[in-house]
């Protein structure tokens, strides 16, 4: 371990994260994100039906109700998830007697309407949370590190930090994107859950890697910046790698054994963990090297 240049190689891992990264952002530009009604707003209804054989059949039960289906989703143990524009009680009675009137037996699981402005006034509070969670890492790290002026402003510690968390978003955020476009998964107020914590997973990693770069550049004065950044990735590599591979081990086996409710719930989680841990060792401290040699060459310019 204490061979490997990291920071010699950062342009690579750069570049990794930018493959990963940039088909979600073309699919993000493209498609956007499968929003569930906790967005945009309808009704959801749960049935469990054991004997349907045609889908389009049992489509066309649901709109002679006059009622607009977005969308219908089955899953194991023969549940279908429907969703809707918005409908009343009155409404879901007429859909289920009508599904039990040509399907038989037929469990009702549950039903939930969303109006537009719960909706919209969700997507904006989401929207808030990420923005003052970015904001008040910045502040606090820049805080935490404010001994720290040579030869990289406390500051930018923050914004190192900031720039490799946007990078765990971007992926969760666009690997669902694709998943939403073409596996019709959807995005409900779960996500939001998973994001935020997945913020607060990737800043704890990367502040861990951030503190020993703090100790050393005390210690090792001799040794270059690179060196201080490299040689502390490799002294908290093994400690994050352990971390994070105990915690993913544990949510393999919730997306295993858990519920269907909250699998993508957990692989959104899981999704994120990896790719924290990746920024905190590969994205974070590389940037820091790279705004310092950007630094040195203007100074000298």
């Amino acid at each position: 371990m204490k061979n490997i240049n990291i920071i010699g190689n950062k342009n690579l891992y750069f570049i990794i994260s930018a493959i990963v990264i940039v088909p979600g952002l073309i699919s993000l530009f493209l498609f956007g994100l499968n929003l569930s009604i906790d967005f945009t707003g309808g009704s959801r209804i749960e049935y469990q039906i054991s004997n349907i054989k045609d889908q389009k059949e049992f489509n066309k039960v649901i709109n002679d109700q006059n009622v607009n289906l977005v969308s219908v989703k089955k899953s194991s143990n023969n549940l279908y998830t429907l969703r809707t524009n918005i409908i009343d009680q009155k409404k879901y009675k007429q859909i289920t007697e009508s599904i039990k009137k040509k399907y038989g037996n037929v469990k009702e699981l549950s039903f939930e309407t969303v109006g537009p402005v719960i909706g919209s006034e969700t997507k904006n509070n989401a929207l808030k949370a990420v923005l003052v969670a970015s904001v008040v890492i910045t502040l606090y790290i820049a805080f935490v590190f404010r001994q720290v002026s040579k030869p990289v402003a406390s500051w930018k510690f923050g914004i190192a930090a900031i720039i490799a968390l946007l990078h765990d978003i971007l992926i969760v955020i666009g690997i669902f994107s694709l998943l939403g476009h073409f596996f019709k998964v959807e995005v409900d107020s779960l996500f939001i859950t998973a994001l935020l914590t997945v913020m607060g997973f990737s800043v704890h990693d990367t502040i861990v890697v951030f503190d020993r770069i703090r100790e050393n550049l005390k210690k090792n004065i001799s040794f270059s910046f690179e060196e201080v950044v490299n040689n502390s990735i490799l002294e908290t590599f093994n400690r994050s790698l352990n971390t994070s591979l105990t915690v993913a081990l544990v949510l393999v086996s919730l997306i295993v054994f858990g519920g269907e409710s909250i699998r993508w719930f957990i692989a959104a989680l899981l999704i994120g963990i990896i790719s924290g841990t990746y920024s905190s060792i590969f994205s974070a401290s590389p940037i820091l090297v790279v705004w310092h040699e950007f630094d040195k060459k203007r100074n000298k310019a």
